[in-house]
């Protein structure tokens, strides 16, 4: 599958893979990469990068919003083959490694099959790969002080947005304005009835309340370009697109 890759400011791209996304930062002739999509994202990830003018070897480092395995699949492969770090949150490391998991099983899935949408999901999600495990061998925790910008093509800075597992991040862009969300802030997903601004079905975080009351946090973020890991590019404030999501979560 061809992944599609929409440029949304300068250097800055979001791409729509299976179902899930990820963003290059382009400087230059370097690359950040923000998640890796499922498994079965692998040729459309490389295709990416390829038709922004980069390749695999030029990714100065992979940086992880959560491990869940629609945003990890090739974040192991970038690193054994490339020797790419991958850096998350340090409450995330053990995560990435697959110490624990801090994902929705296929029986929560299956109590929930009679939602629109949650079975063809579910079909779609193991043709991909989404049930594989593909633990980060040495993950490393983000080598700055939090509220730091990374040394990284984009200069992203994270923010610790704990709820949807205990060490998510969401990546501010602040000379862009630009939040790259994950999964802490969505404009939709395949099991959700609602477009725009939301959080995703409670069935998928770890811990509901802490992933609503970090929408205060995104909602503290100075941007009006919202790149999430599920749903289309998001324009308009991130302020108002927390407040709406906070107001759809009640």
């Amino acid at each position: 599958m061809r992944a599609e890759v929409h440029e949304v400011g300068k250097g800055t791209y979001l791409v729509h893979g299976h179902h899930t996304n990820w963003v290059i930062l382009k400087d230059g002739d370097a690359v950040t990469l923000v998640d890796t999509g499922y498994p079965g994202d692998r040729e459309g990830l490389l295709g990416s990068l390829a038709e922004v003018g980069s390749s695999p070897e030029a990714v100065t480092a992979v940086l992880i919003t959560h491990a869940h395995n629609d945003h990890l699949g090739s974040a192991e492969y970038l690193r054994d083959a490339h020797g790419t770090p991958v850096y998350l949150h340090e409450a995330e490391v053990p995560h990435a490694r697959r110490d624990f998991l801090q994902q929705v099983a296929v029986g929560d899935v299956l109590k929930n099959a009679w939602r629109p949408g949650v079975v063809p999901w579910l079909v779609h999600v193991i043709r991909v790969g989404g049930t594989e495990q593909h633990p980060v061998t040495a993950p490393e925790a983000f080598p700055v002080a939090e509220g730091s910008p990374l040394d990284l093509p984009g200069r992203p800075v994270p923010v610790h947005t704990p709820g949807h597992t205990d060490g998510h991040t969401v990546y501010h862009l602040p000379d862009a304005g630009v939040v790259i969300s994950g999964d802490a802030l969505v404009s939709g997903h395949r099991t959700s009835r609602i477009e725009g601004p939301q959080l995703l079905p409670d069935m998928f975080h770890h811990e509901r309340a802490r992933a609503v009351a970090s929408l205060d946090l995104i909602e503290a973020l100075d941007a009006d370009a919202l790149l999430p890991g599920h749903g289309p590019l998001h324009r308009g404030s991130v302020q108002a697109a927390a407040q709406q999501a906070r107001e759809r979560a009640v």
